[in-house]
């Protein structure tokens, strides 16, 4: 396999999984994708140096090697083991650009997390945090709800109340300031409503299924502001996610962010795994293990 001198040849130890490859299965994904295509878009692994090291791809991460450009391929930290790299590498970049590019947050903030046991939400709610925000966490059982605590929230709600406006409302003790949304639907307008005058929300997904555009009407009324986060957009602004991944790695070596890794599947059982990631019952990061 001989790359183009702007990639390198990663030989995957393991690959990540992400709701965007079940988008992609399921001819829901935001951007037109090329037929055949191998789902899998991070891997970590050893270039041909030998040297560890993840990467963002554009697909193909599902794979025994893959071609990953230089500018989204990172070493890792000796003190950084190889299932935390992968944490950080997609969902940890995506929760640090929502919270830092996207809202802006301060620690005047009190920010809503939805999935807060998830891969980005329980990075999201640490970093946040870490920020001096206030942060409420949305899951669906207590065990999750219990996990968001122990990383940094203040409050939990859970995700599933019928009410999710009045729940979150009465976790915080009123309206938030800033919300990371990622299921759609009525969700989303739900969450969109717990926001106080000039609120902020970041969305970056809809695994519910069907994107919920925010409703006009209420962003005049309360002055909010709507901003969306697909993270390929970022992969050739130079040093965008450099300056992530350093923070996320020095943080991690640091101990004051701990990545939590989730089940792992052998490649071969990657249909089950998107099985597991399509019943939102996946706590932390999911991964399928290659080799190594």
């Amino acid at each position: 396999m001989t790359p183009p001198r702007a990639h390198r040849v990663i030989s995957v130890r393991k690959a990540g999984l992400n709701f965007a490859d079940v988008h992609v299965r399921t001819g829901t994904y935001l951007a037109d994708v090329e037929l055949p295509y191998i789902p899998g878009n991070e891997v970590m692994g050893v270039d041909e140096q030998g040297q560890r090291v993840v990467a963002l791809t554009r697909g193909g991460g599902y794979a025994e090697q893959v071609a990953a450009h230089r500018m989204t391929t990172w070493a890792v930290p000796d003190e950084v083991s190889d299932e935390q790299a992968l944490a950080l590498t997609l969902q940890g970049n995506t929760a640090w650009h929502l919270l830092h590019t996207c809202l802006s947050l301060t620690d005047s903030d009190t920010v809503v997390v939805s999935a807060a046991a998830g891969g980005v939400g329980s990075l999201a709610v640490q970093l946040a945090a870490q920020s001096g925000a206030r942060v409420i966490g949305l899951a669906s059982t207590p065990e999750r709800r219990d996990l968001a605590v122990q990383l940094g929230a203040s409050a939990v709600a859970d995700s599933r109340a019928e009410d999710l406006t009045q729940a979150v409302l009465d976790a915080a003790g009123g309206p938030v300031t800033a919300v990371l949304e990622m299921t759609g639907g009525r969700v989303h307008e739900q969450l969109l409503a717990t926001l106080a005058p000039l609120g902020r929300i970041a969305v970056y997904g809809y695994a519910g299924g069907t994107p919920a555009p925010a409703a006009g009407r209420m962003i005049l009324e309360r002055s909010l502001t709507v901003r969306g986060l697909w993270l390929p957009h970022l992969y050739a602004v130079r040093g965008a996610l450099a300056q992530s991944m350093t923070a996320l790695f020095e943080a991690t070596v640091a101990g004051t962010l701990r990545p939590i890794t989730g089940q792992q599947w052998p490649l071969e059982q990657a249909a089950d795994a998107h099985r597991a990631l399509q019943s939102r019952t996946v706590t932390g990061k999911a991964m399928l293990h290659v080799s190594g």
